[in-house]
């Protein structure tokens, strides 16, 4: 049994704290929202973002991140990628340097485009390099939270890190496999969110499978262009960091992301869109950091080009759809080892 402390009680959060409850593990879950906190200790339930799953009685919650963080082994970073910078700093006074940081956080800060690996180095390293785990791929919180069969995985550069994770988080219908490559996890965590709100407009265009099939597979194309500029490997977006997660959350009707796009696909307004969510719509903020990247690296990458301009610049998604399909014609593989 292990003290995991889990920052972050939305979604996410809550369904990794519940498989760590059931796995028998001492679970310290900390919020902000005294909501949250005190419906979780009293009726062992987060209704807000989890509802109806159970809560485990060795799962705690708390508003005091320090004491979510006393004695903690393992501690889960699951909060919006825009709020990790801020959410570190408050961690920092307490890390010590045995604790695995796991995070459960998928995007990349609009800022700076650091991944989230590089911002707990800025944060947490000092005198020493932060143990650090990616966790990612295909998996809604609910279905996760209800029992299904699930797969994702954890990435370290240390192979005792990941292989802990993947021991202390693995549970009955949760199944965690191991890679050495925190880039391309994280990177295909990240860019997937972009590929699904472009998948969500193809949906609220009204469009059929074709279109979807399209999208997904050049997606995947514009995400392993991307990520081996970075130093990633391909296998690691061919898998489930990186196709997995992208055929989900593309296809899933629980996808936030998707749902973002397919209401800009029906003539809706973003700032609408987003005014009605209770979660964050990752892809919204990692479109934005993404394009900037893009051009400051010099890589092609028209479909995020496109969502940008939907999200920002009032382009409508018919019109998106027209630009890709006009784009030259070209080599199916040019640009990438695929």
């Amino acid at each position: 049994m292990a003290r995991i402390a889990i920052i972050g009680a939305g979604g996410w959060g809550t369904a990794l704290g519940i498989v760590a409850g059931r796995a028998g593990h001492d679970v310290r879950l900390w919020s902000r929202n005294k909501a949250i906190v005190d419906e979780i200790n009293r009726e062992h339930v987060n209704s807000i973002y989890l509802a109806p799953h159970p809560v485990p009685e060795s799962v705690t919650a708390t508003g005091d991140i320090g004491e979510a963080l006393r004695r903690a082994e393992i501690v889960i970073l699951a909060v919006p990628s825009h709020t990790a910078r801020t959410t570190l700093r408050r961690i920092r006074p307490y890390w010590q340097a045995e604790m695995l940081l796991v995070s459960a956080t998928k995007g990349i800060e609009i800022e700076t485009g650091k991944r989230i690996s590089e911002i707990t180095r800025d944060i947490i390293g000092g005198g020493f390099t932060p143990r650090f785990v990616c966790l990612s791929g295909p998996s809604f919180a609910q279905e996760v939270a209800a029992g299904q069969p699930t797969a994702i995985v954890a990435a370290s550069v240390e192979a005792p890190d990941r292989l802990l994770a993947q021991s202390a988080l693995s549970f009955r219908n949760l199944r965690i496999y191991t890679n050495g490559d925190v880039v391309g996890t994280e990177l295909g965590g990240a860019l997937k969110n972009v590929m699904a709100i472009g998948a969500g407009m193809i949906a609220g265009l009204g469009l059929g499978s074709n279109s979807v099939a399209a999208l997904v597979t050049r997606g995947l194309a514009e995400m392993v262009r991307f990520a081996l500029t970075q130093g990633a490997r391909a296998e690691t977006l061919m898998g489930l960091a990186g196709l997995g997660d992208l055929v989900l959350t593309c296809t899933g009707s629980l996808s936030r992301n998707r749902y973002v796009g397919q209401e800009l696909g029906r003539g809706r307004r973003l700032e609408e869109v987003l005014g009605g969510m209770r979660e964050v719509a990752e892809g919204v903020h990692t479109t934005r950091a993404f394009k900037t990247l893009a051009a400051r690296f010099g890589i092609e990458m028209p479909i995020t080009n496109e969502v940008y301009a939907v999200l920002y610049e009032a382009r409508s998604a018919h019109e998106a759809a027209e630009q890709l399909m006009a784009r030259p014609l070209r080599g199916e593989f040019e640009g990438t080892e695929l």
